[in-house]
């Protein structure tokens, strides 16, 4: 039995039965013409693209956007320095895979001419505001899409999916903008930018039954492998020349996985036997902490560790 609802031009629309889309088929139309209203509003739109898991969803869902053609956007990557190498591989291999541009902005370049310092603890994640919204000035992209989704933490909740960034990339919450009826509005001033989240509505699960029923490639990290790790504020972190371990920390094989890829310093690996899609999927429906809320060191510096960065201008 199919069941129709009124629609707003008078008509009437399928909520279920042989024509109704899925849960996933819904998630991948909205963030299509989010990805295609983009296209046809602004005129230098690019891509954040770390190699991290939404990030190549994203770039895949562009990738059927605008199939047969090519993919209008470039990519955008903050290196870090810290980076695991898998993800830059990964990375590299979608660029010349798919014919794309790619801007890499460098925070070591940043330390190493003094406008940057290092941070005591080593991490690096907090440093990439300042390269990233230069890049973004210097190429003077007007849109910008990240990967962020409203369930990963509360800060990125408050965010709309078209969302106002001003002349010195930073975010204001006062500034939303309502986007009833999936209208959004991309209308900026000269310097403003607008940063762009098609996959806002998903969740993690979401994210990897995408993944699964796609066959989207992922790094081997997302997988559970063995690895050198120490432990540290609860968190297994992985052994590097970016100040770890430090004297008492010990480092030990265990097999694990990565839930989120960012700087090597502040992302932790969890314990985890899920070494294929549909286990990685179990393990996740069984979870009750977001991936960043149980691997991100960064988010656990301050309550509003992540608005904070926001407002300064981090994606």
């Amino acid at each position: 039995m199919t069941t129709t609802v009124p629609t707003a031009e008078g008509g009437e629309g399928v909520t279920d039965g042989p024509y109704a889309l899925s849960h996933l088929d819904a998630l991948e139309s909205e963030a299509v013409h989010i990805l295609r209203e983009v296209a046809g509003e602004f005129e230098r739109p690019v891509i954040l693209f770390s190699g991290g898991k939404d990030s190549i969803v994203m770039l895949h869902l562009a990738l059927k956007a605008f199939a047969p053609a090519a993919v209008p956007f470039s990519l955008l990557h903050v290196d870090t320095g810290h980076n695991f190498p898998e993800v830059l591989a990964y990375r590299d291999r979608a660029v010349e895979r798919h014919g794309l541009r790619l801007h890499v902005a460098s925070v070591q370049e940043y330390i190493d001419r003094g406008a940057l310092k290092e941070r005591p603890d080593g991490t690096r994640n907090p440093l990439q505001t300042v390269p990233l919204t230069e890049k973004i000035r210097e190429e003077r992209f007007d849109a910008v899409f990240g990967g962020g989704r409203r369930d990963e933490e509360k800060a990125r909740a408050k965010e709309r999916v078209f969302s106002l960034r001003d002349e010195f990339s930073q975010w204001d919450p006062r500034r939303q903008r309502p986007e009833l009826w999936n209208l959004y509005n991309g209308r900026h001033s000269p310097g403003e930018h607008v940063r762009v989240f098609p996959l806002s509505n998903w969740t993690e699960l979401d994210v990897w039954q995408y993944i699964a029923r796609e066959d989207i490639a992922l790094p081997a990290i997302y997988y559970a492998h063995e690895r050198e790790v120490f432990a540290r504020s609860g968190m297994w972190l992985t052994a590097g020349d970016w100040g770890g371990p430090k004297e008492g920390e010990t480092v030990e094989k265990r097999r694990v996985r990565y839930r989120t890829v960012g700087d090597m310093s502040c992302t932790g690996a969890v314990d985890s036997d899920a070494d294929t899609i549909g286990k990685v999927i179990a393990e996740i429906a069984a979870s009750r902490l977001t991936e960043r809320g149980a691997t991100r060191a960064d988010d656990k510096l301050s309550e509003a560790a992540m608005e904070d960065r926001k407002r300064e201008g981090y994606f």
